[in-house]
């Protein structure tokens, strides 16, 4: 048998619109030695059938009922071989070159984790890059401000048996499952290094799982509270954990323009505040709000003002 270097886990949900692309970028990546662990997560359009016409004996598939993204990428953990693994959503794709260019990172430099910059991609066609701070190879704990990168699992490698031996797994039976799973990852690798490439476009829906906005936004607050809780004994991170709890919370309150239901946008920003006051007092001299423009961070930082930004927003979209 071939070996394994890298074990690419993709879940799938209702994605035929988007699968081929996905599935051409990972059998046809410049570096041979992976496999495809793609988990049909209870879908009801044609994603089995385009998994089927694909001819690789890298592919391994496997068909759940629907359970969650994050039960599914556990699943896909527990079928990984390989001696580092990847994860990729079933809508987005990389570069040719991504798991080569990861490996050789992670390879050279001994690594348990290795981030890279990626694209987000539009359904009007428009690209933006995301440039993530370029740093030196080090740990967490010696350069906390990388809790404040991405922390989505896509975009990343990471080797198997950090997540094996340390225990990881994603939540399950919450939204916005994969932050707790990257920031305990983060923490317990002893060295993180990054790719200073684009290797990984992200697509983004309008009606995608993560821009619909429904009463599920109040698992975002749960989210944070495990990773606070996670950390709580942990000096080093407290300022960046502190900042990048009031950055999420002030991004969803903002979200709530989106809301269609204004008696549940009110009440999570009414719920958003009440956690700020209650886990970080001073939350209005946080870092975060720094580079952010004065209407924008008054309006941010009043629940008031968020109140009324909120409900008179209109989206000309």
């Amino acid at each position: 048998m071939t070996k394994i270097d890298i074990s690419i886990i993709v879940p799938i949900y209702n994605a035929e619109k988007y699968l081929n692309k996905c599935i051409d970028s990972l059998i046809n990546q410049t570096k041979k030695e992976i496999e495809l662990i793609l988990i049909n997560d209870g879908s009801t359009d044609k994603s089995e059938e385009i998994v089927k016409l694909y001819n690789d004996d890298r592919i391994k598939y496997f068909k759940n009922n629907n359970q969650g993204i994050g039960k599914t990428r556990n699943f896909g953990i527990k079928k990984a071989v390989g001696k580092y693994i990847m994860f990729l959503d079933s809508d987005d794709f990389l570069e040719l070159n991504a798991c080569e260019m990861m490996y050789n990172k992670v390879e050279k430099n001994n690594l348990d984790i290795a981030m890279c910059d990626f694209y987000k991609l539009y359904d009007n066609g428009n690209i933006e890059k995301v440039k993530q701070v370029d740093f030196k190879d080090s740990s967490l704990k010696d350069n906390p401000k990388i809790l404040n990168e991405n922390l989505s699992p896509w975009a990343k490698i990471y080797k198997r048996d950090l997540i094996i031996k340390n225990n990881i797994k994603f939540v399950e039976n919450l939204k916005y499952e994969d932050a707790p799973f990257v920031a305990e990852a983060l923490d317990k690798a002893n060295k993180i290094g990054k790719v200073n490439k684009y290797l990984n476009y992200y697509v983004i829906h309008g009606n995608s799982e993560t821009t619909i906005m429904n009463e599920k936004v109040f698992d975002i607050l749960k989210i944070i509270d495990k990773i606070r809780t996670y950390f709580k004994n942990k000096d080093y991170i407290k300022e960046d954990l502190n900042k990048l709890t009031v950055r999420i919370i002030t991004n969803y309150t903002i979200q709530q323009r989106n809301q269609k239901d204004k008696q549940i946008a009110m009440k999570f920003i009414d719920e958003a505040f009440n956690y700020l006051e209650k886990e970080i007092p001073d939350y209005k001299d946080n870092k975060y709000y720094e580079n952010r423009g004065f209407l924008r961070k008054t309006i941010e930082k009043n629940k008031l003002l968020t109140k009324i930004y909120c409900k008179n927003y209109k989206n000309n979209n």
